[in-house]
């Protein structure tokens, strides 16, 4: 089995693990009142889902 032949720095294992960080998700626009919304989701704000009210949002 292969092992290092000398221990890897702290410094040298941050810089390899840069990419590795989380990026943001994506937000679309909800077809019923243009607000932000997760995709393929009811929209938090009105209920909709593809043009068709699935839950009642009280006012």
């Amino acid at each position: 089995m292969a092992l290092p032949k000398r221990k890897s720095s702290h410094s040298r294992a941050a810089k390899r693990a840069t990419h590795k960080k989380a990026s943001g998700f994506g937000l679309s626009k909800c077809p019923n009142c243009g607000e932000p919304k997760l995709p393929h989701r009811i929209c938090p704000t009105c209920g909709y889902y593809k043009d068709r009210e699935v839950i009642k949002i009280e006012e």
